[in-house]
């Protein structure tokens, strides 16, 4: 048995190897696909102390699902090097991750899709499924933010660091922080109570990607987001 070439569909279920460095997770996971035998043939699972590639085509594998939130390693560069082999399998990442940044470094890389660990056993079985018959395949949450984004941007609605993500309230925030006003005054000069002002820079900090106003200062000014 052969995986199915791009763009065949298959009559038969799509051969997924879960591949984890958490045996308790991908026992869990194997308990979800399982209910969608229809759709899902499991054909393994790896854990990263094993050749992923070897091991994925010794399974037969059609799509491998890989958790790159793997401890002490990085599991993007994990995936990235499994992709350059060019495998005769396609390979996903699964994620809690939903840093547009980290998508858009899976889809260069040559990912065959991004899925979050949000998702549900159904909406899994089916993407495996798409990507095994040629799809790539974005989250939805994510490929609506994008989408919604792309929008904005097409129709002139741009704001500064609207491209890392930050909405036009968050990009006001920012600006503000950059300027060196504290909370209260940023409160202050939006109108908002300070607690909203906090909500908005703990986003930012996460679309940043950074831990506290003095890394997200030093981020926006190093990215010239307000030049």
């Amino acid at each position: 048995m052969t995986a199915t070439e791009p763009g065949e569909t298959g009559g038969r279920p799509v051969r997924v190897v879960l591949v984890n460095d958490d045996e308790i997770v991908m026992e869990g996971l194997q308990g979800m696909l399982a209910r969608h035998p229809d759709r899902v043939e499991l054909a393994g699972g790896v854990l990263l102390t094993k050749d992923v590639s070897a091991r994925a085509q010794e399974l037969d594998a059609d799509v491998v699902l890989l958790d790159i939130n793997i401890r002490g390693t990085n599991g993007l560069e994990v995936a990235a090097e499994i992709v350059a082999d060019k495998p005769p399998f396609r390979v996903v990442i699964f994620t809690d991750d939903a840093e547009e940044r980290r998508l858009f470094e899976a889809l260069r890389m040559g990912m065959s899709g991004y899925l979050l660990k949000s998702t549900t056993g159904v909406q899994l079985a089916d993407h495996l499924v798409r990507v095994r018959n040629g799809e790539v395949v974005v989250d939805p949450t994510m490929a609506t933010k994008i989408a919604m984004r792309a929008a904005h941007v097409g129709s002139g609605r741009i704001w500064p660091g609207s491209q890392v993500g930050l909405s036009q309230r968050e990009s006001e925030v920012l600006s503000l922080l950059v300027d060196g006003l504290s909370n209260r005054m940023i409160a202050a000069q939006l109108v908002v109570g300070e607690e909203t002002v906090k909500t908005h820079l703990r986003s930012i900090y996460r679309k940043l990607g950074v831990n506290d106003r003095a890394q997200a200062i030093a981020t926006a000014l190093r990215q010239g987001l307000f030049t």
